[in-house]
């Protein structure tokens, strides 16, 4: 660490708790960082990294592309935040996301995704009189308090009582029961134990908050058919799968219609934009309808996050770029590459993911659901992260943290990340990480 990184470090920790906004920003090295474009992060010291971390998916084209920065740049002299009525530029947004995501009528616009699954719970507790919400073990859709539970438990605590946070009242904590991912009947069970007064079910329709795990149709269906039949609502939670695996979201891949989708992270490039839509009867419950859920937000569709969403959106729809076919033809490049470097080792391993998303799992089959990830070699799985970064890619040294890829990216930087992966992997294998 340089003299100035140290400095910045320091002064940072004066400054803000532990030196962060966010607390899993705080990984060890590199500390900070200096510049981004395209595919590369540049940190204090000037070392390079090929980014595939990408602000937590948020950055879905490349560091500052020039389509997203163009059209906020356009804002600038001719409008900005007002705080009343609407713009054009809201309507537009509001257009695209209708003419892309299939469930969506009618949408709102927020600043982040927790702010999205915070209204869509809210909004499902109104419309059905009802007060419990279920959740998977494993999935995150945000740091409110309804949902703020279960995420990368311990075996110890998986699936009982786990609370992310200290400060949330036990009701709030204990009105979110705790389901299986690709486990229908322990959804069914939970219906039967607390028969009408489930308002709603709310999971990511892929898992990404622990990696990749890969839904089941028939447990997808199986869930629209239930929350159907039941009078509850049901919510993919796409802020991580919505515009990255298809500009409909996972839900135009699958053919399976929520009531309400949530999405955002990677909805404006690296811009603060996200959103909340669905049937145009759920949403019109909201107070700017006439109705009785309150909407407010100063800074919910503000031009700038609006001009951003709309250039994302519409870079990411366009057959002439595309993108999807782009990003999902290097994934598929990754994962086959990871997969022969593990099976060459004889390392256990699982590589999954699905269009621009990778991750390993250091472990034997079968992954289903979160009880299968208690397998994974945890110690094993942040050694590979931490030691790829040092070889200059930026992945994510935290246990289940997937991996991303952006329109930036190139075929030489998965050769060369396969390279890197090569040498850690044939060199932990040496050490006998694996056993």
């Amino acid at each position: 660490m340089t003299l100035v990184s140290a400095d910045i470090l320091s002064e940072a920790r004066a400054l803000i708790p532990g030196g962060v906004n966010s607390a899993t920003r705080n990984i060890g090295n590199p500390t900070g960082f200096r510049s981004s474009n395209g595919a590369i992060i540049t940190d204090l010291e000037g070392r390079d990294y090929i980014d595939y971390h990408a602000a937590f998916g948020a950055i879905l084209l490349g560091h500052n592309d020039e389509r997203v920065n163009g059209a906020v740049a356009d804002t600038f002299g001719t409008i900005d935040l007002i705080g009343l009525g609407v713009s054009e530029l809201e309507v537009e947004t509001a257009r695209l996301v209708a003419d892309l995501i299939p469930s969506v009528e009618m949408s709102i616009t927020t600043m982040s995704g927790t702010e999205s699954t915070f209204q869509a719970v809210r909004l499902s507790r109104a419309v059905t009189g009802r007060k419990f919400m279920v959740k998977f073990q494993g999935c995150f859709h945000g740091w409110h308090d309804a949902v703020a539970r279960n995420v990368a438990s311990t075996p110890e605590r998986a699936y009982g009582r786990d609370p992310l946070s200290a400060g949330i009242l036990d009701d709030a904590i204990d009105s979110t029961l705790i389901a299986e991912f690709n486990d229908l009947a322990s959804v069914e069970e939970l219906f039967a134990k607390y028969p009408d007064q489930i308002a709603g079910v709310i999971l990511e329709p892929v898992p990404h908050n622990v990696g990749a795990l890969m839904p089941e149709r028939e447990f997808l269906q199986g869930l629209r058919d239930l929350t159907t039949r039941e009078g509850a609502i049901l919510i993919f939670d796409e802020v991580i799968t919505g515009f990255r695996h298809a500009p409909g979201g996972y839900q135009e891949l699958v053919g399976i219609t929520p009531d309400l989708t949530t999405y955002g992270k990677s909805m404006g490039n690296g811009f603060s934009v996200a959103g909340m839509g669905g049937r145009a009867d759920l949403m019109s419950r909201f107070s700017s309808a006439g109705g009785d859920v309150v909407l407010a937000g100063t800074f919910n569709g503000n031009p700038a996050s609006m001009a951003a969403a709309i250039a994302t959106m519409r870079a990411i729809s366009d057959p002439e770029i595309g993108f999807h076919e782009h990003v999902t033809r290097l994934g598929d490049r990754m994962r086959a590459g990871l997969t022969e470097i593990t099976e060459r080792h004889s390392i256990p391993a699982i590589v999954s993911g699905l269009g621009s998303v990778f991750v390993t799992y250091f472990m034997d089959g079968p992954v289903r659901g979160y009880r299968d990830l208690l397998r994974n070699n945890d110690t094993a799985y942040a050694m590979f992260h931490r030691r790829m970064t040092d070889e200059g890619f930026m992945m994510y040294p935290m246990t289940l943290k997937r991996n991303h890829i952006s329109g930036a990216h190139t075929e030489e930087h998965i050769d060369r990340t396969l390279e890197a992966a090569d040498r850690v992997l044939g060199g932990m294998a040496h050490e006998g990480v694996f056993g």
